[in-house]
């Protein structure tokens, strides 16, 4: 019953507890008024168990300010206090920067406007945070499958991403923003923060990471933080998967080469890309959910060598 009530006391009174602690949520949104809408009523329902205070801050990406009214309806009848912002630029480093920019409190974390938290997700954040004293945190981002998603999308394990045991100690390779929560003077110098030349193309998160990690600053996972990714329509196609494969292993080869060439690397491409071309066919026999996720795992270190030899196919990104 304890759990129920924490979960039924107000916003209101959680965000009045008198604690040093405030989280400020940074969304950035574009062209998702339903499922921010979403997002901003399951961050609300946040059990704090009096340990903090938390508040919004949605970033809108889109020119026309397409999420204005669905943050004013909601703070019509929710208690959550959202700022609302406009970056009328379409870059996503520079809509996280407009975010930083406007946070308040001890700590900013991040999560996408097509997530939605688990109701302990800030909660489990701070919990590794005071155990480990790290500079950030980082949690799983599992799929969520709106119904009539394709069998083989599900099977696939190509919306599924990496996790590990709480406590780890984060490579860059592996950080995001979807799901992370960073100590606020991480942002304290304006000229270090997301790198607007990778606004369009991705990138400049882990490119955050990668500066933070070279300085000496440490990152750690949270297993138990949970928030859940909308696998939308737009997901429900091999391209979708293609594209992204090409984008990003171009983009990864092509960073490998500039920081300095690794032969380690090279050879783990040359031989990944061989044995997914060469199992290719095999894989095709075994069911459309293994033929696409080889075909995309090719795809992925082809274009990984591609842009280690200069060689980068961006499609720029239209959403966030």
């Amino acid at each position: 019953m304890a759990g129920i009530a924490d979960r039924g006391s107000s916003c209101k009174e959680k965000r009045m507890t008198q604690s040093p602690l405030h989280i400020t949520v940074c969304i950035c949104t574009f062209k998702r008024r339903e499922l921010l809408q979403r997002l901003l009523i399951k961050l609300e329902l946040q059990r704090t168990g009096d340990e903090f205070s938390y508040s919004a801050v949605v970033v809108d990406n889109d020119a026309n300010r397409s999420a204005q009214e669905t943050v004013a309806l909601f703070k019509t009848s929710h208690s959550l206090p959202v700022v609302y912002l406009a970056e009328p630029e379409q870059n996503i480093a520079l809509a996280r920067n407009k975010a930083v920019e406007n946070a308040s409190g001890n700590f900013i974390a991040f999560i996408d406007d097509d997530e939605f938290p688990d109701d302990e997700w800030l909660l489990q954040m701070l919990k590794t945070w005071r155990t480990s004293q790290a500079d950030g945190v980082l949690g799983p981002v599992r799929p969520h499958f709106e119904e009539g998603c394709p069998w083989w999308v599900v099977k696939s394990g190509l919306c599924e991403r990496k996790t590990h045991p709480t406590g780890t100690v984060m490579r860059s390779a592996d950080t995001r923003t979807g799901n992370v929560l960073f100590k606020r003077e991480l942002f304290a110098d304006p000229a270090h923060r997301f790198d607007p030349a990778f606004g369009r193309s991705g990138g400049s998160d882990v490119r955050f990471f990668e500066y933070m990690m070279q300085k000496g600053h440490i990152f750690v996972w949270s297993n138990e933080a949970v928030v859940y990714e909308t696998v939308l329509p737009d997901r429900w196609t091999v391209s979708f998967y293609l594209r992204r494969a090409v984008r990003k292993g171009g983009l990864s080869g092509s960073w490998i080469r500039k920081s300095g060439f690794s032969g380690r690397h090279l050879t783990f491409a040359l031989a990944a890309a061989c044995v997914y071309t060469t199992v290719l066919p095999f894989a095709v026999l075994a069911g459309k959910h293994n033929g696409v996720k080889c075909l995309v795992k090719s795809a992925y270190h082809l274009a990984w060598l591609s842009g280690f030899f200069g060689h980068v196919h961006i499609v720029l990104r239209d959403d966030h």
